[in-house]
């Protein structure tokens, strides 16, 4: 299949010099860009035409997908669960870990599914997901329903509390965690034999391992090991906040990062999830090791982990640290929209610093493209518009009025537009979300069946009842 989008108003390249074309056309050859210039040029490189289709790009922009570093699939069904009171701790120990104990396979499959559409309805091609609390084949069926790509993985952990809380039990303990860190780095093994590379390459499927107190310095150590050696990376929660931090300092001596550096459990396939809570010469440690980070600004405002109090995520990238947008689960941030996040991180370390020069809206959308595929060590196809590459791109419909006018069009794209002006999504050079709907999926029923299941899920679990605790001190001692 060989197609030609023509005369596109904007296209945003995210090349290394972040170029912006006006009246622009691409060719796509198959699953990816075959060519990508101003139009005069493609159509003199191409005189010849032959192309199966021909769509009209003008009053359209083009822009590569958005890449979401970090979410929680399996947790979709959560949204505007759990209470806006709760620091992290507290919302995992007591809040998410009995709604994580009391879903099913299903529960599983339709929040999947029920997430993957509002990704791909905000421009998002691919995700690194934390992983099935089951089995990476229920992602992977909903993602082969919906043509995304994206990472997924197996949830591990191995270090229970030695006294279980409210909304846990026993047989949620047995299928949330393995009995020890060997136990659990064989079925991860076993899962990226299993699905690395299905849906001929779309699926990616990593050592993924829950992260911090839930598991011990062999799973952390252990799983990027594992990873290094099977050529695929990893991913965990770590210094997800100053709790956490304080937490480990009392309990080890030094702060999360320094305790993993210090077990030579850093390394370029490493991806660590919020990274909020680390100190200046640790963010020199995540340089030199070549770690990347996933920042969550939505989930980092709504459980005040202090991204703007005590972040250094400007610092990083400055440092040189892969630094990619992530959207966390729904129950944590709200929503699964990219452009929201690119919104906030370009303004919000601005107005905490009163520095009106940090983290620009060139950075932003960096990061929720070419960095991303970076930080799944992607980009040799995704992340960017460039000859040779794959096919995922979003058009924005510019005839909209969040683009009206469109003088400096980043600008426009960063702080005016909003996914309400996504027009269609692409993945491998075919269009998952057109006409106003994800292709291949009924998503009434979709979004029928994740309120019946959530409904269950809920009571199941209990988190209807007001006396579920907003504190925690679980893991404060021991463990």
């Amino acid at each position: 299949m060989r197609r030609l989008i023509e005369h596109l108003d904007v296209a945003f390249t995210v090349d290394p010099q972040d170029t912006i074309l006006r009246d622009a056309s691409v060719v796509i050859e198959d699953d990816r860009i075959a060519d990508i210039g101003s139009a005069r040029d493609v159509a003199r490189r191409h005189k010849g035409g032959g192309f199966d289709e021909v769509i009209d790009g003008r009053m359209k922009a083009i822009c590569p997908g958005f890449i979401d570093s970090h979410v929680h699939l399996s947790e979709t069904l959560s949204r505007a669960m759990f209470p806006d009171n709760l620091n992290t701790r507290a919302w995992v120990f007591h809040w998410a870990k009995p709604f994580y104990a009391h879903i099913t396979e299903e529960d599983e499959y339709w929040g999947a599914l029920l997430g993957i559409t509002e990704m791909l309805r905000g421009g998002t091609t691919c995700f690194l997901d934390m992983g099935s609390q089951y089995d990476p084949g229920i992602t992977v069926r909903a993602m082969e329903k919906t043509g995304i790509r994206g990472v997924t993985g197996r949830h591990a952990a191995d270090n229970p509390p030695t006294e279980l809380p409210r909304g846990w039990n026993e047989e949620m303990v047995k299928h949330h965690f393995f009995p020890d860190a060997a136990t659990a780095l064989k079925e991860l093994e076993s899962c990226v034999r299993r699905y690395h590379g299905a849906l001929g390459g779309r699926v990616r499927c990593w050592v993924n391992i829950e992260g911090k107190e839930p598991c011990t310095l062999e799973l952390h150590v252990g799983a990027r090991s594992l990873a290094e050696r099977l050529g695929v990376g990893t991913t965990y929660h770590l210094a997800t906040s100053i709790e956490e931090a304080k937490v480990c300092e009392k309990k080890h001596g030094v702060w999360p990062v320094t305790r993993i550096d210090k077990a030579q459990g850093l390394g370029n396939n490493l991806v660590i999830a919020h990274c909020a809570a680390v100190q200046d010469e640790e963010v020199q440690l995540l340089a030199r090791r070549g770690v990347k980070v996933a920042f969550c600004p939505c989930s980092s405002f709504k459980l005040g982990k202090g991204a703007t109090a005590i972040g250094k995520y400007p610092e990083m990238v400055q440092a040189g640290v892969t630094v990619g947008l992530g959207t966390d689960g729904v129950a944590a941030a709200g929503n699964m929209n990219l452009m929201r996040q690119m919104l906030i991180v370009a303004g919000m370390f601005k107005d905490a610093r009163l520095k009106p020069d940090v983290f620009l809206a060139r950075q932003a959308l960096r990061a929720a493209t070419i960095e991303g595929a970076k930080l799944l060590m992607w980009d040799d196809e995704i992340g960017s518009l460039e000859i040779g590459k794959k096919a995922d791109f979003v058009l924005f419909d510019l005839d909209h009025v969040e683009w009206t006018p469109f003088y400096d069009p980043l600008q426009a794209l960063v702080f005016s537009a909003s996914s309400a002006s996504v027009l269609e999504t692409w993945v491998d050079g075919k269009p998952c979300y057109r006409n106003g709907k994800v292709t291949g999926v009924d998503e009434r029923e979709i979004r029928r069946k994740a309120r019946e299941l959530a409904a269950g899920a809920i009571e199941r679990a209990g988190l209807h009842r007001e006396d579920v605790p907003t504190r925690t001190t679980l893991y404060d001692e021991g463990n």
